[in-house]
């Protein structure tokens, strides 16, 4: 008899202990999403397609949650939260991945591309693809390298087309110094400033101009202190989407397939968002007077190679990352 209550009471326990275990993964994975974009932003909107489409997708098993506006880790300290195995995916510019991997800075430099087209397309060139191998053994997923949010280019009351043009003008540049060894070297001379001192530097002709993008001119209204902008196209603004390989592996095969596509998906449609959104905004500026020309392109581009050796980027991947893009060129030209 005793033996028996002892067989059932273990029997309880076991069936107690295994409730407990049932009930524990039950709970679905919650992967953190963190960036800096602002919630009216086509960035933002493109993440929650996404991991809207994905928590529906494997509900009770992962989930995603957003965080926008920097209220989580960013930039550097994003990606070493990627790095470092958190449940974490870090949304940001590419040139943060050239920290591990140093020829992804190249990807973010000046004067690289001339339509989104050849951006995407670079995107998925096996030389781009090895370099994503290489941020794999550091610890980095690179899930997408496709979401673009939009070209920079000079913002002025004076028409610029060649470098000479530039000459004297003091162009307000964020305090980057990739940034200002850029407008330096495009033959500006670059004034780094909180984008919050700008409008007031611009009103009083501290500065003569700024670079940045469609958005920033309509947005923040700047067309109505400087009426022209001049296509330099100098940086194109892109982010990618990185999660921990700790983390991925510890996926399985079918969960890793739908995250994949819904990301995948969300950068085309954002891309698509963005070219229709930057038609909008030209439509908008020159409504308001602005008046936008073209640059000489490859004027501007032989003056900033040498800043890829600069930061890091050998002539050897450079001159093969310029002969895959001139080969995207010649493809689309055909």
């Amino acid at each position: 008899m005793v033996m028996s209550v002892l067989c059932l009471i273990l029997s309880l326990m076991l069936m107690s202990c295994g409730l407990k275990e049932e009930k524990i993964s039950s709970e679905p994975l919650e992967i953190k999403v963190s960036y800096i974009f602002k919630e009216n932003e086509p960035t933002h909107i493109a993440m929650k397609e996404a991991t809207d489409a994905i928590n529906e997708r494997l509900e009770g098993e992962v989930k995603f949650v957003l965080y926008p506006n920097g209220q989580l880790p960013v930039y550097k300290d994003g990606l070493q939260q990627v790095v470092r195995g958190a449940n974490f995916i870090d949304v940001d510019d590419l040139s943060y991945i050239g920290d591990y991997v140093p020829e992804f800075t190249a990807l973010a430099g000046p004067m690289l591309y001339q339509s989104y087209a050849e951006y995407e397309k670079l995107m998925h060139t096996p030389l781009v693809e090895e370099l994503k191998k290489k941020a794999e053994e550091k610890g980095i997923k690179v899930l997408s390298l496709d979401f673009i949010f939009g070209f920079r280019s000079i913002i002025s009351n004076k028409e610029i087309k060649h470098p000479s043009d530039l000459k004297g003008m003091k162009i307000r540049v964020p305090g980057s110094k990739l940034f200002i060894d850029t407008l330096n070297a495009m033959g500006a001379s670059a004034v780094p400033m909180s984008f919050g001192e700008t409008i007031s530097a611009l009103q009083q002709n501290v500065i003569d101009g700024l670079e940045g993008s469609y958005a920033t001119n309509y947005l923040t209204k700047t067309y109505e202190l400087r009426n022209r902008m001049s296509l330099t196209k100098h940086f194109l603004g892109t982010a990618g989407v990185y999660i921990s390989t700790k983390v991925w592996e510890g996926l399985t095969e079918e969960q890793r397939n739908i995250i994949q596509e819904e990301f995948d998906k969300a950068a085309v449609n954002n891309n698509r968002r963005m070219l229709e959104l930057d038609q909008e905004l030209i439509a908008n500026l020159e409504a308001e007077g602005v008046k936008i020309n073209e640059v000489n392109l490859s004027e501007f581009t032989k003056l900033v190679v040498p800043i890829y050796k600069n930061i890091g980027v050998s002539d050897e991947f450079y001159n093969k990352m310029m002969k895959e893009i001139e080969d995207i060129r010649k493809i689309k030209n055909k």
